[in-house]
């Protein structure tokens, strides 16, 4: 079994994604002693541009072409990176509403036609990654379930999780820290890292 935990925060030992998921780490590990696990920074520098050359190659490729040049095999590695792992680890804080668009490059240099998914004229879309299981750490400071809009929107959650389904993968488990302005931010983080925890030891 291989695992890749993929991190969409900058800010290191002061992000409450990545200490949560160090949490489910650590049960993962105990509870699968034989399993690999690798990180994924994604701002570690070797996420590629998906630019005006990789778009071109993908709009060749729907036209029924051959895709040429260094970034299409770029966008064509990252995906193969990606696909070589059963399970994902997903460390989501929220943005602005929504995800960190680092997470967002990523979700647009790996979602390509043939990888991803497929299409058709009359029955749409086909989701092309099938056995993966993908668990995922969602957090915010401001926003919170039982706000109101004065305190903004879930954006983050309901795009990553629609992207997941829309891959194939839809056993897909969430842990959740949203401690608010004025909640109790231990509390909130003792239940999300005993759901980590909880969900680790099965995965």
């Amino acid at each position: 079994m291989k695992l890749l935990h993929i991190s969409a925060s900058p800010r290191g030992a002061e992000s409450a994604s990545l200490g949560i998921a160090e949490t489910f780490l650590d049960a993962y590990r105990r509870s699968h002693p034989d399993a690999e696990i690798d990180h994924f920074d994604l701002w570690d520098g070797t996420l590629p541009a998906f630019g005006p050359e990789a778009v071109a190659a993908k709009m060749a490729l729907f036209g029924g072409a051959t895709p040429q040049g260094e970034p299409w095999a770029s966008v064509v590695r990252m995906f193969e990176r990606f696909d070589a792992y059963d399970r994902y680890l997903f460390g989501v804080p929220m943005w602005n509403a929504g995800v960190p668009y680092v997470l967002k490059q990523f979700i647009d240099v790996v979602s390509q036609p043939g990888l991803i998914f497929g299409v058709h004229p009359e029955t749409g879309y086909t989701h092309l990654l099938r056995g993966k299981r993908a668990a995922v750490v969602y957090t915010s400071a401001v926003w919170g379930p039982a706000l109101g809009p004065e305190f903004g929107s879930d954006f983050h959650s309901s795009f990553f999780g629609d992207w997941l389904r829309w891959t194939g993968i839809t056993d897909v488990q969430d842990v959740r820290y949203h401690p608010t302005l004025t909640g109790d931010a231990d509390l909130e983080r003792k239940k999300a890292e005993a759901r980590a925890r909880e969900i680790a030891e099965t995965f």
